[in-house]
């Protein structure tokens, strides 16, 4: 697909992709929205047959479009923001669910952990005109210092358990006192119980499912919402 138009700045840090990366755009509709997302192309040699079920430590979660995070990125879409609300998506990687957000009218900050990872998330804000994002990198266990939130988010970030204390002060330290925190995940993520049962000391937990059509079959999405006790 033919890239969108882009400011110099933009360009030359897609050129700085693509020294890296086979990418292209690819439309992702959600309701009534339309977003450019820049996407890897040849994943699966990137991918080389890693399992994200099995060698959590070594697979690079950031690069692939989840399914969660097209749940999530609905779940945005049907709640567009109030006057002034604010969003943080943890582990954006492809950044469906913020972008999503953002054009829905949240002012969004969106992170990650590496640079190139903020420069997919960058191009892709700007080939769909969204010029009011941040992107922040965020380490999980020396968090920087930000203004709470109203909205905390993410998709498939619950798959190393040695993080779970960590995330749990992230949210702790950036959620608003009556801030709503949303979390998707594949049901077959076993860490999932795992944390919610660490995070009920200090949240009210709610679930829904959704279960998609995919490739291999079936695959059902769970959607925790959290809030403060």
């Amino acid at each position: 697909m033919s890239p969108p138009l882009l400011s110099e700045k933009t360009k030359k840090i897609l050129r700085r992709i693509r020294k890296q990366y086979k990418v292209d755009f690819q439309p992702l509709q959600i309701r009534n929205l339309e977003l450019q997302i820049l996407k890897v192309t040849d994943l699966e040699h990137l991918l080389n047959g890693k399992d994200p079920f099995a060698n959590v430590e070594e697979f690079p979660f950031w690069i692939k479009l989840w399914e969660a995070s097209m749940v999530l990125a609905d779940a945005m879409a049907s709640m567009p923001a109030q006057e002034g609300q604010t969003l943080l998506e943890l582990g954006a990687g492809m950044a469906a669910p913020g972008l999503v957000a953002a054009a829905a009218g949240y002012k969004v900050t969106l992170s990650d952990y590496e640079p190139h990872i903020l420069d997919f998330q960058r191009v892709s804000a700007a080939a769909s005109t969204l010029d009011d994002i941040e992107f922040r990198m965020i380490d999980w266990l020396k968090p920087p210092e930000m203004p709470h939130f109203d909205r905390i988010i993410g998709a498939e970030i619950l798959f190393r358990n040695d993080f779970f204390q960590p995330l749990l002060g992230i949210f702790k330290k950036y959620l608003a006192p009556d801030g709503e925190i949303f979390m998707a995940h594949d049901m077959r993520r076993k860490s999932v119980p795992k944390f919610l049962e660490l995070a009920q000391k200090d949240f009210k937990i709610a679930v829904i499912k959704r279960t998609l059509k995919g490739d291999d079959g079936d695959i059902t999405v769970l959607v925790n919402k959290l809030t403060r006790r």
